[in-house]
């Protein structure tokens, strides 16, 4: 029941009829239904991807190096999470030269001179 329905429900007690009285006003508590529960952001949805060279098919290795096993590969158009970052073999690519690996996900890593981060260091923490 609402506040405004409250307003025009009778009370036990009420007089009806006769002289005017004041009308009775029954109070109403808040259920925990109507108290909005806090907005829980979780990091998944806030988390910075980054997006993988144009034109390019990036291979997704195991560890930081071409000697690592190919996991799967990256589709055209693609942006990934960087979770952490750690050295490895100097890759040239698009954007430069470097021995930097981004994990995109737990054991799989590409070359960072394949993502567009805008910088040519770490934009994450060091993998352990």
């Amino acid at each position: 029941m609402s506040i405004e329905e409250a307003e025009n429900t009778p009370v036990a007690g009420d007089v009806t009829g006769g002289a005017a009285a004041e009308p009775a006003v029954a109070l109403v508590e808040p259920t925990a239904a109507a108290i909005p529960e806090p907005a829980v952001e979780t990091m998944a949805a806030t988390a910075t991807r980054y997006p993988v060279a144009p034109g390019y098919r990036v291979n997704v290795r195991s560890g930081p190096g071409t000697n690592y096993q190919i996991v799967r590969v990256l589709a055209y158009g693609a942006s990934v999470p960087i979770n952490c970052q750690k050295p490895g073999e100097w890759i040239s690519g698009p954007y430069g030269t470097s021995n930097l690996w981004d994990c995109i996900a737990n054991g799989q890593f590409v070359s960072d001179s394949y993502v567009h981060t805008g910088s040519d260091g770490y934009v994450a923490p060091h993998c352990s």
